[in-house]
């Protein structure tokens, strides 16, 4: 009753800021906002339009709204959006940061850099860690939430985030500087210096580059539970004075070249990521010399060509190649500095390529959009293992020689249709409509399609429905990982997984009241079926309350049922006056899984048991139904900001996440163990920002993040930052 209390207010609260002279049509300009300028959307139809005639649910962010937001990171940035949830958002930088949009999976929102699918072929689930984004260089982010895999392919089931880059500016020599340095909990800080440069020539051509620099003296990652324990026995605080914290370090570097004029667009780029991060060996679980170099070289290159003023022609291509060094050199594990005698390195590698043709063809009435494209993804690891607990024991795994890849290749088409290729009478009627054919490596074709109507209320108010299919291809390691049980004889990696398959519908409507108001609401629905999940083995025809360690058979992962999501968005923009501008939104959001032993393939489990790790049920000819969705609350959010004068801003900030579900590892699931869930309870931050413009290009901010100090837990056993308090200096030309 708390979360829809909470909710139900800030949604009254959103309504009511529509002030009461928009009921009346009046038309005034607000001259303060970033929409100032006609925004486009490339990411929802591979082609710029009008969002407010799209018929999705879009959101554009600007690179002047990311400043006035006072965000440090893109995770807040993104994380004030509707539908958007990101976890680690609020703990100590550097940590892992995973989006869940609309209810979906990480690793099923496709995160794109000028068109660019970024992932990361080493990692589990492929699923890319917001913590390694930057802020720098970007010019704006469109967010299209649903399902894009007829535009975008694999990953696209939740939505698409596409963050553009920044181009040419007016002829000059142009900069933009700034430092920040803040307080974010006792003995922890953070310092941030960006420094971004442009030149552009009256002739077209323009050179960006940027750098980009964060030293964070970190927060102790994991809740200290040990410490808690000794002071209720009175014992001494050692242990708590022994506990690692968890800094990070991040330099960005870039450079863009290109050409923008008259028929021509041209840019080449590069941008190499380099992180250093102290990580904890798990909830509750203090690590001291547990740390993660991360390294990632970035390459994008295209160039566009407009024929005529109907026909234009573009060429896409990015490649990017990732390093991840991970070391635990042996920690201390209790209060009398004891070493666990354990040494532990891995180094994972991974690399895509990507190449994508694309024609334009738009007249009256239609525009048309094919291409096609390929995808080569790869990954290797190297690891190594030692222990002297118990005597000398060493576990060396090299993947290399296996040379893990794969190759997609697909071709689409999207068309886009209003009534006025008949007749203007007609222009209130549009559709959507596209298809997709992907070629992957392994589990061959598969067709994904989009149908998308939409309906002209008014001049500004549009009614819109969508129906698409999406598809998410396994990760190289859930298709590959080659560790085995010494008994099982079973890979950890399946090649016979099938992708994910998803369908999704959405209902909404948007209006732009007048210059002041525009709002927007939506309901989806998504079902994915053929889940890929963890599971444990273990000897068929056994009873699962008798079975023992010796009857284990491994691990692996398979497909397994299916997901639901469903939920419902409502945001608003409004201008109560010319100084006093709000926004919000709300989201609510359910889902259930439905496991289904019928859909598991023998062949790779050979007939043995199974056992979800997700929560320990064995699936023993019965299906397994779970409600909820891990670590996916409702949401709300709340931006007021006024400006009393020209040169002075203050932005007010209210965000609210509703309770959800989280999970722990539990012993007593089976003689392994396996996951449990618990519930953590709902919160609200409140944050206040202040810009000051001192005289022309040179502007002070402050912000106070968490200013309540606000008790929370975004992942159960882990660490929030409590009042944060930044200040920066920004200068421009």
């Amino acid at each position: 009753m708390k979360k829809e209390k909470t909710l139900s207010t800030l949604a009254l609260c959103l309504a009511a800021c529509l002030p009461i002279s928009t009921l009346w049509g009046q038309q005034t300009v607000d001259t303060s906002k970033a929409q100032e300028i006609k925004e486009v959307v490339i990411a929802a139809s591979r082609t710029e339009r009008d969002p407010d005639n799209v018929g999705r649910s879009i959101t554009v962010i600007s690179s002047e709204q990311i400043k006035a937001s006072g965000a440090n990171t893109l995770a807040e940035v993104l994380s004030q959006q509707e539908g958007i949830y990101i976890v680690g958002t609020g703990q100590t930088p550097g940590q892992l940061q995973n989006l869940f949009m609309r209810g979906a999976n990480s690793n099923q929102t496709a995160i794109l850099i000028d068109g660019i699918r970024m992932t990361d072929p080493s990692a589990t689930d492929n699923a890319i860690d917001f913590s390694e984004i930057s802020l720098t260089n970007i010019d704006r982010i469109e967010i299209v939430r649903g399902s894009q895999s007829t535009l975008y392919g694999s990953s696209a089931i939740g939505g698409v985030i596409n963050i553009i880059t920044k181009k040419g500016m007016s002829p000059g020599i142009h900069a933009d500087a700034t430092v920040t340095a803040g307080s974010i909990g006792p003995k922890a800080s953070l310092f941030t210096e960006n420094l971004f440069l442009n030149y552009s020539h009256k002739s077209g051509f323009y050179v960006n580059a940027e750098i980009f620099h964060n030293h964070t003296n970190g927060l102790d990652a994991t809740v200290d539970s040990i410490t808690d324990q000794m002071k209720v026995f009175g014992q001494t605080k050692y242990m708590h004075d022994n506990r690692g914290r968890n800094d990070f370090n991040k330099t960005d570097a870039l450079a863009k070249l290109g050409y923008k004029k008259d028929k021509w667009d041209i840019f080449a780029s590069y941008k190499r990521e380099h992180q250093q991060t102290n990580i904890d060996a798990g909830a509750f679980t203090d690590d001291r010399a547990y740390t993660v170099d991360f390294v990632r070289n970035l390459i994008t290159y295209g160039a566009a060509y407009k024929i005529n003023p109907h026909f234009t022609v573009s060429y896409l291509g990015g490649m990017t190649d990732l390093k991840r060094v991970a070391v635990d050199d042996s920690s201390v594990v209790d209060s009398s500095g004891a070493y666990n005698h354990n040494y532990f390195k891995g180094n994972y590698k991974g690399s895509t390529l990507t190449n994508e043709l694309q024609a334009n063809y738009r007249i009256k009435g239609m525009n048309l959009v094919a291409g096609g494209s390929a995808f080569n993804e790869q990954m290797s690891a190297d690891t190594y293992f030692f222990s002297s607990t118990y005597g000398k024991y060493e576990l060396k795994q090299n993947l290399d020689s296996l040379k893990i890849s794969v190759n997609t290749l697909s071709e689409f088409i999207h068309l886009d249709l209003d009534g006025s290729l008949f007749s203007d009478k007609w222009d209130v009627l549009a559709l959507s409509l596209g298809l997709r054919n992907t070629q992957h490596q392994l589990f061959g074709n598969n067709v994904t399609y989009e149908i998308n109507p939409s309906l002209k209320v008014s001049g500004n108010a549009l009614l819109f429905a969508s129906w698409s299919t999406g598809f998410n291809a396994p990760s190289l390691y859930q298709l590959y990982a080659p560790d085995q049980y010494l008994t099982g004889g079973i890979t950890r990696g399946n090649p016979l997984l099938k992708p994910e398959t998803s369908n999704s519908m959405e209902f909404g409507f948007k209006q732009k009241v007048n210059e002041r108001v525009s709002f927007h609401f939506s309901y989806f629905k998504t079902v994915v079926e053929n889940s890929i999940d963890y599971v444990y083995l273990w000897t068929k025809n056994k009873p699962a309350d008798s079975l023992t360690f010796s009857d284990y058979k491994g691990d692996t992962y398979v497909n397994i049922g299916k997901q639901t999501n469903q939920g419902f968005e409502f945001g608003v923009n409004t201008s109560i006056t010319d100084r006093l501008f709000v926004s919000g939104n709300v989201s609510l959001i359910n889902g259930r899984l439905d496991y289904d032993p019928s859909l598991i393939s023998t062949a790779h489990t050979q007939g043995n048991q199974v056992q979800l790790f997700a929560n320990g049920a064995f699936l023993n000819g019965s299906k397994v139904e779970s409600y909820g969705l891990v670590r996916r609350p409702s949401t709300a959010n709340l931006g007021i900001t006024y400006k009393p004068m020209k040169t002075l801003s203050v932005r007010l900030d209210v965000r609210y996440a509703g309770p959800r579900s989280d999970v722990y590892y539990n012993s007593a699931l089976g003689p392994n163990g396996a996951q449990s869930n618990l519930g953590l309870g709902d919160y609200t931050l409140v944050d206040l920002s202040v810009r000051y413009t001192i005289f022309k290009g040179l502007k002070v901010g402050i912000r106070l993040e968490n200013m309540f100090d606000e008790k929370y837990s975004e992942i159960y056993g882990y660490t929030t930052m409590g009042r944060s308090f930044y200040a920066n200096l920004n200068y421009s030309f």
